[in-house]
């Protein structure tokens, strides 16, 4: 469960038990939802597949999650499709369901990526909503690419060699200068060309394009991201941000329990826990 459906899990148990909730209920929803992109035109748009493993002691889980790539004429915004999905569906229902409280959330697909990444030819700003408050961080472009002479063909694309150190992990991205766009999933940007596939070393994290809209298709269309997830965010370090994830869960687990939700505490489940803490494999190392 990520930090949005346990904020609406504790807000939603709160209403129940107190009914001048529905005001600041509604009220913070509408504003996250009402809101759209409307003054960035789409120059480019692509999705990506990410296949990961998120954990080394467990190699043969790997997961896979899409993401899409949209580019306006100076920036670039990347977050995962089933977050868009989300704020679609979840803004769908809740308009039609305003004067009710029934949110079902069944429908909703779930994403471990609820983040939004900014790039731009100087830095990229990273985005992350910690219960109601929205943090980011920036991190500047990618400087010391290390260009390779070699080519490969990937999807029917030309594409040239780049490799990077980057954050712990050693990279190494297929670029195409076919497609003259200097942006990239993740944070990975400043290639002269548009990244086309990026691998770690150790197989852990893939990126790759697996589809494109033409250019004709964009014509008068906007960056179809909501304005929420990126405007009057309040700017911290990376460090600040896990630190606020990690608070606010806890407080979350407090909050659940003193409401009556039992959380289970079998061997089992610890065991696992131990596992998952053990082998954890973050993207970013360092």
């Amino acid at each position: 469960m990520d930090d949005f459906a346990i904020l609406l899990k504790i807000t939603i148990m709160n209403f129940r038990k107190k009914q001048t909730l529905t005001f600041i209920f509604l009220f913070f929803f509408s504003i996250l939802f009402s809101q759209t992109t409307t003054s960035d035109s789409l120059r480019g748009e692509f999705t990506y597949l990410l296949q990961y493993r998120p954990n080394t002691l467990n190699r043969e889980n790997v997961f896979k999650e899409l993401f899409s790539l949209q580019i306006s004429d100076k920036r670039a915004f990347f977050t995962s499709e089933n977050k868009l999905k989300f704020d679609s569906i979840f803004a769908e229902q809740f308009n039609s369901k305003r004067n009710g409280f029934n949110i079902d959330m069944r429908g909703l697909p779930p994403s471990k990526f609820k983040f939004l990444i900014i790039q731009t030819n100087d830095n990229s700003q990273f985005y992350e909503a910690v219960g109601m408050t929205l943090l980011s961080y920036n991190n500047p472009v990618i400087r010391d690419w290390k260009l390779i002479d070699e080519t490969k063909i990937i999807n029917s694309i030309n594409c040239k060699k780049a490799v990077v150190s980057y954050k712990g992990r050693e990279w190494t991205a297929w670029y195409s200068t076919e497609i003259p766009f200097p942006y990239g999933p993740y944070k990975f940007s400043g290639l002269p060309g548009l990244i086309v596939k990026i691998t770690d070393k150790t197989g852990d994290y893939d990126f790759e394009l697996v589809k494109s809209v033409s250019s004709s298709k964009l014509k008068g269309k906007v960056v179809r991201i909501n304005e929420a997830r990126y405007h009057n965010a309040k700017l911290v370090t990376k460090e600040e941000l896990m630190q606020a994830t990690k608070n606010f869960r806890e407080n979350a687990k407090y909050e659940l329990e003193r409401m009556g939700t039992v959380f289970s505490d079998d061997q089992n489940k610890q065991k696992t826990s131990e596992i998952e803490k053990k082998g954890y494999n973050p993207i970013e190392l360092k």
